[in-house]
């Protein structure tokens, strides 16, 4: 169910909306975890389960950490965060592993291996770090174990941030579960704020990518200059205002309902320099691995090649991250490429 769609703006919102406007203050947030619930099931009931394992495995991996200390909670925060990264790992990544080694085996003429392609659950990728950032933070002693685990699946689900981002910290809206404000200005800033996005996304994102495709589907040869120039500047506009409008929509419905969701988008084309940009463009995730990645790696505080090392490290992982596809990690190794040759110097050239 996507925002654009007729259905979540003339029927799903509007019922969810009904539901919290006559229900009491303290039924709210049951009402939005089922609301939230529905609506991943909507994509895919089938993969459900999976997502309420994901829920139930980090409410006590969360709980478990929190009443241990020293080695044996670095223990248990090791066995949170691998069992989130394996579930990643083995439904986002398991096919195009199995691909490659298939690829590699035909060089040597061994058999390929037979397998049946993995199902990818809608928004694990979100999820996962949704719930990552939950126990890291816990295991930091950053925010409060949640012992209530219908707040935290609500954290987990909510379904403004659940499939495209913003990557919102637990950190961020721990106290709104329980303290946050519903009233006439904030929902009105939020309606504003979804039908700017809705706009940035149906009117403008749809629009390019319609040129863009229609440029990128015809022969090479009959491709000009001036086409492919036309196709890479629709394209670029085209995934700035589709990714930027999806969390302008997600802001303002979080903003309806009393959560305030930090910005993720910072006028990313002004950028001077690879640098600035990551820190307009998908604010949530880059802070998201600077924090959780970055840092823990050593960040800058070592020597220049260390440092090197971590921004390249964090860059595939941030490729890989987007997509499994070896055009992501290029990408991403890319980018991480270019901010290797500003730190070193070319950025005052």
């Amino acid at each position: 169910m996507l925002f654009s769609s007729p259905i979540f703006i003339f029927i799903f919102l509007p019922i969810v909306l009904f539901l919290i406007c006559i229900g009491r203050k303290s039924l709210h947030n049951t009402i939005l975890l089922i609301a939230s619930l529905v609506f991943y099931s909507w994509g895919s009931l089938s993969q459900a389960p999976i997502f309420l394992f994901s829920i139930v495995l980090n409410y006590f991996f969360g709980i478990a950490i929190s009443n241990k200390e020293g080695n044996r909670a670095k223990i248990t925060l090791a066995l949170a965060v691998s069992a989130n990264l394996l579930m990643l790992g083995y439904f986002k990544y398991f096919n195009f592993f199995i691909e490659n080694l298939n690829v590699l085996s035909s060089v040597f003429n061994f058999k390929p291996i037979e397998h049946t392609k993995v199902t990818l659950p809608i928004g694990i990728s979100f999820f996962t770090f949704h719930a990552l950032s939950y126990v890291i933070d816990v295991y930091r002693k950053k925010v409060s174990v949640q012992k209530n685990f219908f707040d935290l699946a609500l954290y987990i689900s909510f379904f403004p941030q659940l499939i495209a981002g913003p990557i919102v910290r637990y950190y961020d809206v721990a106290t709104q579960f329980t303290n946050r404000v519903m009233n006439i200005e904030k929902a009105a800033f939020g309606m504003q704020r979804f039908v700017f996005g809705l706009s940035k996304k149906v009117i403008i994102a749809n629009t390019l990518a319609y040129t863009a495709d229609k440029i990128f589907n015809l022969p090479p040869s009959e491709i000009s200059n001036e086409l492919s120039w036309l196709g890479i500047i629709c394209y670029t506009m085209q995934i700035y205002f589709d990714f930027s409008g999806y969390s302008d929509m997600a802001i303002g419905l979080a903003k309806i309902f009393g959560f305030d969701f930090p910005e993720n988008f910072n006028y990313p084309y002004s950028s001077e320099s690879i640098k600035e940009f990551w820190r307009r463009w998908h604010i949530s995730l880059s802070t998201w691995f600077r924090d959780f990645l970055y840092i823990p790696l050593g960040g800058n505080r070592g020597s220049e090649l260390a440092t090197i090392r971590n921004l390249l490290i964090v860059f595939f992982c941030t490729g890989f991250w987007h997509g499994a596809s070896w055009t992501f990690i290029v990408w991403g190794m890319y980018h991480g490429t270019f901010l290797f040759l500003e730190r070193i110097g070319f950025e005052k050239l």
